[in-house]
Formats: structure tokens, C-alpha cells, sequence
């Protein structure tokens, strides 16, 4: 599933955020922040696990103020494992 979250999401810990509560929750999928100010990720694994994954990305972290979290595709394969695209953290 690749979603688009919008709002103060980037510069607050929002892609190392995800990558931990990804890896937490087992999910696959990669985080990346976009051009226009917001983060862009796809999550792959378990439909609850997933579901999870989405309520989490409503809130974020702390210093974020998430305002619209739109799912942009269902399906499609994911490599196993996650990642923080565009950055050398990780």
C-alpha cells in the first residue's frame, strides 16, 4: 500500500519515526520525504499489521502535525525489510 502523508511532516523525525514503528510492527516497505512537503511510503505485510501502520502515521511523531493521510495504491511487491529512501541515516 503506498500512502502520502501531508501536514508538518518533514524535519520532525517523520521518516525515522516510520522506519521504527515499521520495523516494530514487522512491516516491509520503504519512507521518503516528496518535493512537495510531504512523506510519501509504502507498507507491506499483514492487512492489521498495516492498518496499524496507518493509525500511527495519523499522529506521528511528537513534533509532527499530521493534517490528511491518503492512501495513493493497494497491492504491488515490496522487497523485504524497511527503508528510509533519500538519505544516508540508514
Amino acid at each position: 500500500m503506498s500512502v502520502k502523508i501531508e501536514g508538518r511532516v518533514q524535519g520532525v523525525y517523520y521518516r525515522a519515526w516510520t522506519d521504527q514503528m515499521a520495523r516494530e510492527l514487522g512491516l516491509n516497505g520503504t519512507v521518503r520525504n516528496a518535493n512537495d512537503g510531504s512523506v510519501e511510503a509504502v507498507f507491506s505485510g499483514p492487512a492489521d499489521k498495516v492498518d496499524e501502520m496507518l493509525r500511527r502515521c495519523a499522529d506521528g511523531p511528537p513534533d509532527a502535525q499530521v493534517s490528511k493521510v491518503t492512501v495513493m495504491k493497494e497491492g504491488g511487491l515490496v522487497s523485504p525489510g524497511f527503508r528510509v529512501l533519500g538519505t544516508n541515516w540508514r
